[in-house]
């Protein structure tokens, strides 16, 4: 399998060896966008007749969408299919005989299989050579995996403890964390923004809530000047157009 000629050309491992991200040419973009159409959409259809079918349908692009954006070496690609599996499969099970699966099968193999991805994406990110529109999509794509990955968390969280959160009374009426709850309050937190009408109450809860905030803190400082200084040195390593009498 090969990955795009940038994934060859400026991101290597210790060894020298070229450090390898998409399968098939298989790049960080389509993620990026299935992720924003998950996202995006979640609240739009999620109170339709057939909304938990939209949700599982975009899940499942997004998982498989992950799995060919981090799959150039066989061997990561096979491990990925291993963990992305047992999530899509528990994510339908569910879906089709919810008294049967419950939602932590789920919810479980979907937090290891996105903390795989992340993982990945993050080691590509920090090795890159060069800024480039793949390695800043690359970039976008892990910040967004991490508020779903967090959102599978405070489900988790919720369908474990029942009163893990406590809302305001017109989300109580709707229901517990599920569905775009979940992303909703997993982004506001991420974001450090928080509107205050979702309250974590239990120790897990509240946990999970501090080291979101603290991981969206340190994400985006640790990003930033990463890029910057990829940046920076790409700049000045360019070499100068000596026609230009305004050239320094």
């Amino acid at each position: 399998m090969k990955s795009s000629w940038f994934y060859q050309q400026y991101s290597r491992e210790p060894s020298g060896k070229p450090f390898l991200l998409g399968a098939l040419r298989y790049s960080a973009v389509e993620l990026l966008i299935s992720l924003i159409l998950l996202i995006f959409l979640t609240p739009f259809f999620q109170d339709l007749p057939g909304g938990s079918l939209i949700d599982g349908a975009l899940m499942t692009v997004v998982f498989g969408s992950a799995v060919m954006a981090v799959g150039a070496r066989r061997r990561t690609l096979i491990l990925a299919i291993a963990l992305a599996i047992p999530a899509v499969v528990g994510k339908w099970m569910h879906h089709l005989q919810p008294r049967l699966f419950p939602p932590q099968l789920f919810l479980v193999c979907a937090i290891i299989f996105l903390i795989f991805v992340i993982v990945h994406f993050l080691r590509f990110v920090l090795r890159t050579r060069r800024v480039n529109a793949e390695v800043l999509c690359a970039s976008v794509s892990a910040y967004l995996m991490i508020g779903v990955l967090w959102a599978m968390a405070y489900r988790l969280a919720a369908v474990i403890t029942p009163t893990a959160f406590t809302f305001n009374s017109a989300q109580a009426s709707k229901g517990p964390m599920d569905g775009f709850t979940s992303f909703y309050f997993s982004f506001t937190t991420l974001t450090t923004l928080g509107y205050g009408d979702i309250t974590p109450v239990s120790h897990v809860a509240r946990m999970l809530a501090v080291m979101e905030s603290m991981t969206g803190t340190l994400y985006v400082a640790v990003l930033i000047a990463r890029l910057v200084g990829l940046y920076s040195t790409q700049d000045s390593s360019a070499p100068r157009d000596t026609s230009d009498p305004n050239a320094p």
